[in-house]
């Protein structure tokens, strides 16, 4: 009996001191992680064996013996507060029957965000907006091997999953008769990690998820890549904003207006550049979302230091913006993105924001407390923008922003109008710089050599004067005179023998080597130089920002929209061209005259000389509005154009000429 009383105490004591040893450290829940052996977590790609015991809010205490963990992330893993993946050996619900059953979930640091809570936050945002995937927020202190880390977040792992990305999930092995048309959990990604791939039109880098990089077989990579292809060309063509024949047929339009308004609420200068987006089977669209690693948005980023009056399609990072760009031009997408928002701040989206932070703050009044015992308040981790003494400064800093650009958004979004495309390229008298889009530096001409150079106001190597010769331009240096040429010998043609260096020489308008093409390209203004004789374009080598770096003779093709080392913004100095400048000023035809053909219904010049024709000619309404511009060797459509009078002005030789008609 004695020995029966002695047992039972022992018992009891021993209990009590596995529950001492696992006492929450404050109101939060606590995990606490021993790796076997004390292991180091070091790596991102090997787990190491762990056990783990979880502590919830009512100190109840589950333990699960055997555990993998291992580091994740990318800049995140290299701060001293580092984020990590646990997995377990069967599916959990960690966090209760409302949250998914699996067995990876994350545990995130939030160590460049002084709130800890912008990740949480956004996926509340996106529960009020309704997206249908928002990844789990569950604020819990971590100690790893008896050391206290800090205030951590438990967090889905981003994978198809029932309460995660729901959507079908292709069967491993693949049968000989599978439904191979989902579902794709896909992400654009800067860091192209993983089975990723460069899409087709837009170059945009994007990784396959799922499946898995160890099970997808390549008639699945094959059906993706020509599905993202399909929806790209549509972007690109010149119909893309047709209902029926554009991309809107690919696009599922409440995820995707969704999803753009909250990264573009939150500020998330990388929400373009790491994007999830998916694809069901069976469903021929694409679906945005989730909301993923927002730790560094709504202003918490110096490489952008004020975001308060941007949109991220302006400022951010990443080729998701390629995409989004193209979309603006579309009316119907613009008039999408404004109602959506007015129904958002009608709906109180503000007011709900407030109430989350307010909310998620109180509950981590004393985990926060601790936190910064450990990692110090005022420590700058990552890219901070301010440092401020105290946690509820930052709370009050994270409140300003909201406020004052969601009042932003409202006008910017109300004033984004389609961009215009880049016009027609009209050489004026002055000298021009032609900078590269990639490096902002200007072509020069260093003595037969033609490279780049930091753009230098009185730098003349730098300076050219262009001038049409024979329908075309010729590009001639200020300095020395000379004419950019493009020197390839042998087989010519858009990707034939390309690589040469271009160079320049003496002035010959009959040369075909010495005579460009000057091609419109976007919305932002620039052009590629296209030469006449090879069919190549100006390219810069590499795209290097060294100077001295050539300019060569490159492939003409379907990039040429797309890689900036091909394009050019052609800047006209202040500096006007002499008119004494022999050979280059335009002289006036001596026999010419202005006609319209009542027939076809067109203005037109003849001339004993058509080659001296290449003058601009700009014709307006009898109210003074300009209707529509023309080389004067070509002619003008005057059929959609009303009965009345028309005004026909143009300049050559030095003298403004000015002639009215009536249609």
């Amino acid at each position: 009996m004695q020995k029966r009383k002695m047992l039972l105490l022992f018992s009891l004591t021993l209990c009590l001191c596995i529950h001492a040893q696992w006492q929450r450290k404050t109101n939060l829940p606590t995990v606490f992680i021993n790796t076997f052996d004390g292991r180091s977590i070091n790596s991102k790609t090997y787990y190491v064996y762990a056990n783990m015991v979880y502590v919830d809010e009512e100190s109840h205490v589950t333990r699960w013996d055997t555990i993998q963990i291992r580091g994740r992330g990318n800049s995140t893993w290299n701060m001293a507060k580092k984020p990590y993946r646990i997995k377990f050996l069967t599916k959990q619900r960690l966090l209760g029957n409302d949250r998914a059953n699996a067995k990876n979930w994350t545990l995130l640091a939030n160590a460049a965000d002084k709130t800890l809570i912008r990740n949480a936050l956004t996926s509340a945002m996106g529960e009020f907006v309704g997206l249908p995937f928002n990844p789990a927020y569950k604020f819990v202190d971590l100690v790893m091997n008896n050391t206290y880390l800090g205030t951590y977040q438990i967090s889905d792992h981003i994978d198809i999953k029932k309460k995660r990305v729901h959507i079908e999930e292709q069967e491993v092995p693949l049968p000989d008769d599978a439904d191979i048309s989902g579902g794709y959990l896909l992400e654009v990604d800067g860091f192209q990690d993983g089975n990723w791939f460069s899409s087709s039109v837009y170059n945009v880098p994007i990784r396959i998820h799922s499946p898995d990089e160890d099970d997808i077989v390549e008639e699945q990579n094959l059906y993706i890549k020509k599905y993202i292809a399909v929806f790209e060309n549509r972007l690109k063509s010149s119909t893309f904003d047709d209902p029926y024949t554009g991309y809107r047929q690919m696009v599922d339009s409440s995820t995707l207006v969704n999803w753009f308004l909250c990264t573009e609420l939150s500020g998330n200068i990388d929400g373009y550049y790491s994007t999830y987006f998916y694809k069901d089977q069976a469903d021929s669209l694409l679906y945005w979302g989730p909301l993923w690693d927002y730790d560094i948005a709504y202003n918490n980023d110096s490489r952008i230091p004020n975001t308060v009056n941007s949109l991220m399609t302006d400022v951010g990072y990443g080729m998701t913006k390629a995409w989004m760009r193209r979309m603006w031009e579309d009316p119907w997408f613009a008039k999408l993105v404004n109602r959506r928002y007015r129904e958002l701040l009608d709906s109180g989206l503000v007011d709900y924001l407030y109430q989350q932070i307010d909310s998620m703050t109180t509950l981590l009044a004393r985990s926060i407390d601790l936190n910064y015992e450990k990692w110090g308040i005022r420590t700058r981790v990552y890219h901070e923008n301010v440092l401020y003494s105290s946690y509820d400064q930052y709370v009050t800093d994270l409140k300003d922003y909201i406020t004052n650009h969601c009042d932003f958004l409202l006008r910017a979004f109300a004033d984004k109008k389609p961009p215009e495309p880049t016009p027609p390229f009209h050489p004026v008298e002055y000298y021009y710089r032609i900078t590269n889009a990639n490096t902002a530096k200007a072509i020069e001409a260093n003595g037969y050599n033609v490279t780049q150079f930091a753009n230098m106001e009185d730098r003349e190597t730098e300076d050219w004067i262009i001038r049409r010769t024979n329908g075309y331009f010729q590009l001639i240096n200020r300095a020395n005179e000379l004419a950019l040429n493009d020197p390839t010998i042998g087989d010519v043609g858009p990707t034939a023998n390309v690589g040469t260096a271009l160079n320049v020489a003496p002035i010959d308008t009959l040369d075909v080597r010495q005579l460009w093409q000057i091609v419109p390209q976007g919305t932002d203004g620039y052009y590629n130089l296209l030469n006449t004789h090879t069919q190549h374009v100006a390219n810069l080598r590499g795209g290097s920002n060294s100077d001295g770096t050539a300019i060569l003779s490159y492939t003409n093709d379907s990039r040429n929209g797309e890689s900036k080392n091909r394009l050019w913004l052609l800047t006209p100095t202040k500096e006007q061209i002499p008119i004494e400048y022999t050979g280059i000023r335009e002289v006036e035809p001596t026999d010419y005259a202005l006609a319209y053909d009542p027939t076809t219904q067109e203005l037109h010049f003849g001339s004993d000389t058509p080659e001296s024709l290449t003058f601009l000619v700009h014709v307006y309404s009898s109210g003074g509005k300009q209707i529509g511009t023309f080389l004067a060797n070509d002619r003008f459509p005057m059929a959609q154009h009303p009965r009345g009078i028309y005004i026909v002005t143009w300049q050559c030789g030095g003298k403004k000429r000015s002639v009215k008609f009536q249609k």
